[in-house]
């Protein structure tokens, strides 16, 4: 099962990402940790909204931005394009950790930094989650957007951590430099990706137009199934900064406090990840699951009454909430169109982000006025709606049913394996998506659930 699990690995270039996404997403991880801290406990006086501004600002773009950063990442060559971005938040991150240590810092320059790195990231993101499908044959995308969260996450188990411990030791500026030298690792295995070796795509015409990506995903139930609980998880669930910061410090616990628990919200995020990683492809079924975990997580976790038994239910919450998005990632890379992918990607990574200039806010009003415990709960409820959501769309397009021989079970309809396009058929893209037929649905196309 290992091997299986870590198949993508055979690939030079994808081995040759992973290392550096690994590196680069572990300065990320600080950076995130420290940019919280600066503006909840420096910038301001433990001001949860102010901090609900901040996330708002770095993630409006994605959403504001959409449909040029999704034909951007279909048209031009993605590593050059990654290369740019990659080299743009290494100088705002060396640009703010300057700053801070030069105690020049405000709250409205890092609102203005907070934007200029939302804008990048809106150009990097749909980008960066294409090309994985550059990088290794359409069979293995799953399984290698699954190892990218592993990535991800691992970091996450790293980064925050050491972050805190920086923090206290030596100041919040340190840990922006340290993000920017990072940034190197991602740029130098970037340059050493063997161009001939990438799995060639099917390029946007010309005549592409922006809203094809968004009329695509409308003929699509599934996905706009997938992309409205993303959004909600998103908005409300999914604003770990205010929640972990805010807990951190009701329960009189430092940088070093709030760090930890952002590494141990990741032992749960990799555990999902890894687990992702060995299904043989993604299914809509799982981010349902995923969804209603996270939701009963978040209940419990609200309630905790002290510091290392709300970070144990963070745990659950991270193995949930990773289950969701890893697979929704993986099953909308699988099942769109090679020529759209960059587009639709670019308004899946909108709608996931996007969610948070809508939700963050909100999250950290109530934070501020109502304490941390509200503002978890708040994301719990919006969690169950995003559950219902999903397992009610199971219900009505007729793929959960009683079973036909044991009285109280219920069974979910199986769906044909993905048929994979040989070049030959398909220009020179290893694969194409079809609809997918159900047993006993005739004509009526559905997708993988």
């Amino acid at each position: 099962m290992s091997s299986a699990m870590f198949r993508s690995f055979s690939v030079f270039n994808y081995r040759v990402w992973f290392i550096g996404a690994l590196v680069s997403n572990v300065g990320a991880w600080m950076q995130a940790t420290a940019l919280s801290w600066v503006v909840l406990t420096e910038l301001t006086d433990n001001d949860a909204g102010a901090m609900g501004v901040t996330m708002a600002l770095q993630f409006a773009p994605p959403l504001l931005l959409v449909g040029v950063t999704g034909l951007v990442a279909d048209r031009f060559d993605r590593r050059r394009l990654l290369m740019v971005t990659q080299s743009v938040l290494l100088l705002l991150g060396a640009a703010i950790g300057v700053l801070i240590l030069l105690g020049v810092m405000t709250l409205p320059l890092m609102y203005a930094f907070a934007l200029a790195l939302g804008v990048v990231a809106a150009f990097d993101n749909p980008a960066r989650q294409a090309f994985v499908s550059d990088l290794v044959a359409r069979e293995n995308a799953s399984n290698a957007v699954a190892l990218n969260a592993a990535s991800f996450n691992g970091a996450r188990m790293i980064g925050p951590a050491v972050a805190g411990i920086v923090i206290v030791a030596v100041g919040t500026g340190w840990v922006f430099l340290v993000n920017a030298v990072t940034f190197l690792a991602m740029i130098v295995a970037l340059g050493m990706i063997r161009v001939d070796e990438l799995i060639p795509r099917a390029k946007a015409s010309r005549a592409a137009r922006l809203a094809d990506g968004f009329r695509y995903v409308a003929r699509r139930p599934d996905l706009m199934v997938a992309f409205g609980m993303v959004f909600l998880l998103g908005a409300f669930g999914m604003n770990f900064p205010i929640f972990a910061s805010t807990m951190a410090l009701e329960f009189g616990q430092e940088a070093d406090g709030y760090g930890l628990l952002s590494s141990i919200l990741a032992i749960g995020s990799l555990a999902g990840a890894l687990l992702a990683a060995r299904r043989d492809r993604a299914q809509i079924r799982y981010v349902i699951v995923g969804t209603g975990l996270f939701a009963v997580a978040a209940l419990v976790s609200a309630f905790m009454p002290t510091y290392w038994l709300y970070a144990a239910t963070l745990m659950f919450t991270g193995f949930a909430v990773v289950t969701t998005l890893t697979t929704a990632n993986g099953y909308v890379q699988t099942t769109t169109d090679p020529t759209l992918r960059g587009r639709v990607l670019a308004l899946y990574m909108a709608i996931l982000m996007g969610g948070t200039p809508v939700g963050a806010p909100i999250v950290g009003w109530v934070a501020a006025q109502f304490g941390p415990r509200a503002a978890i709960l708040l994301g719990a409820v919006a969690a169950f709606v995003a559950f219902g959501i999903g397992f009610g769309w199971l219900l009505l397009s007729g793929r959960l049913h009683r079973h036909g021989s044991r009285r109280f079970a219920l069974t979910l309809d199986e769906t044909r394996p993905i048929r994979i396009v040989t070049p030959e058929e398909f220009s020179d893209e290893v694969a194409a998506t079809t609809p997918i037929a159900l047993p006993g649905e005739g004509a009526r196309g559905a997708r993988g659930a």
